[in-house]
């Protein structure tokens, strides 16, 4: 578990003199602790000192929720996520209170003992799950076992490098849990097939949910009804979308920082396009990543954009400093994994960073037009070239 090296208040009068020396000490002391996932990281004292926090903050939560529950039932939330739907069609105070309350509560993170139950629901897997035989899963499990496809192929070479070491899914058990379900979902979905990303995505969704069921119909419900389609077919045409979206979000809520990388020759689609495809489970710790999919289950893929843009937002001005791309890089990639404090980052998500749905659904569309053409031009240079071989 945690390192517990405990944080000491000196004196007042002492403070100015020994702060330096100890914070210098502290920084470059490196320790190894378990975060509340179960991974490994490597972190300096105030990384432990974070965590600690962290878990205290989740505790607190935890009592909010647990009263919520106990004072309106144990499933109270599916009725205000009901009633926030209709928001617009209703002028009933207590239905917007109750829509706002829920609203609040999940983005300051829904307690882990409660996350696969809120998940679940709110994501809409259950009601996914209700629409096939009970079934389902095990037949389609059953059906596939000895099936061998590209995807299948592919799955079982990415296995090994899905977060290993972790002491559950780095397990002969584990590894044959996370298979069960993307070959189950390949199947499920032949267009999608199986997607280098989703294995990080199948495998929190895991360590989350009670079971292996429900992890896959949380896949199912990620793929088809929460992100943007074809995010994940082939051509990853939905990707692209989004990585142009985001660039021009990026031009709009961060101009300076936006040109200063375009300078540079750095695209932003050199990290997002990790962090889309995995929905930031490589990037960012676990519990962090965690509260970032509360949000994502709760309100849609353009959480996704709000995140994004307060990683480079909170760097924006030591990112302005930078003159070569591999400095940027390391720069981000340094925040993304030091990031303990979900608070720190979905502050700056949601308080700081704001744009409408409506201007996104138009930038998508027209983004998808241009993405498609880009695509079917390329498609047709290929065949050219294969028939110019070819004679």
């Amino acid at each position: 578990m945690y390192n517990t090296h405990k944080k000491t208040d000196l004196p007042l009068e002492i403070q100015p003199v020994l702060r330096p020396s100890i914070h210098s000490r502290r920084a470059n002391i490196v320790v190894k602790f378990q975060d509340l996932y179960g991974f490994t990281v490597e972190g300096n004292v105030d990384d432990v000192n974070i965590l600690n926090d962290v878990r205290e903050k989740v505790r607190e939560q935890g009592k909010v929720w647990w009263s919520m529950e106990a004072n309106k039932g144990a499933n109270w939330y599916l009725q205000s996520y009901a009633t926030s739907t209709a928001i617009k069609s209703s002028l009933k105070f207590s239905v917007l209170v109750n829509a706002m309350t829920l609203k609040k509560l999940v983005r300051k993170g829904i307690p882990p003992a409660l996350r696969h139950k809120v998940w679940f629901s709110l994501s809409g897997a259950a009601k996914k799950k209700s629409t096939v035989p009970d079934s389902y899963y095990h037949d389609l499990i059953f059906a596939v076992q000895d099936k061998v496809t590209p995807a299948t192929k592919q799955i079982d070479q990415d296995l090994p490098r899905t977060f290993p070491g972790h002491p559950w899914l780095d397990t002969t058990e584990g590894h044959a849990a996370v298979r069960r379900v993307l070959v189950g979902y390949s199947f499920r979905d032949s267009d999608v097939g199986y997607c280098q990303g989703l294995n990080y995505v199948a495998a929190l969704l895991l360590l989350v949910m009670k079971t292996e069921e429900e992890a896959f119909w949380m896949l199912a419900v990620l793929l088809e009804d929460v992100l943007v389609n074809d995010c994940y077919t082939h051509n990853l045409s939905g990707c692209h979308v989004e990585q142009r979206v985001f660039k021009d979000l990026m031009t709009k809520k961060c101009p300076r920082l936006s040109a200063h990388l375009e300078a540079l020759g750095f695209d932003v689609s050199l990290v997002a396009t990790e962090w889309f495809l995995c929905l930031f489970s490589k990037s960012l710790p676990s519990e962090t990543t965690m509260r970032v999919w509360d949000v994502l289950f709760y309100g849609g893929a353009e959480v996704l954009f709000n995140v994004a843009l307060a990683i480079f937002k909170m760097k924006e001005e030591e990112l302005l400093l930078t003159h070569h791309i591999g400095d940027a890089i390391k720069i981000i990639q340094n925040t993304t994994h030091h990031l303990f404090d979900p608070d720190d980052l979905l502050t700056v998500a949601f308080d700081k960073i704001s744009f409408m749905t409506t201007n996104i659904s138009k930038q998508r569309k027209k983004q998808e037009t241009v993405v498609m053409a880009e695509l079917d031009q390329r498609l047709r240079r290929l065949n050219t070239s294969k028939l110019s071989i070819a004679t």
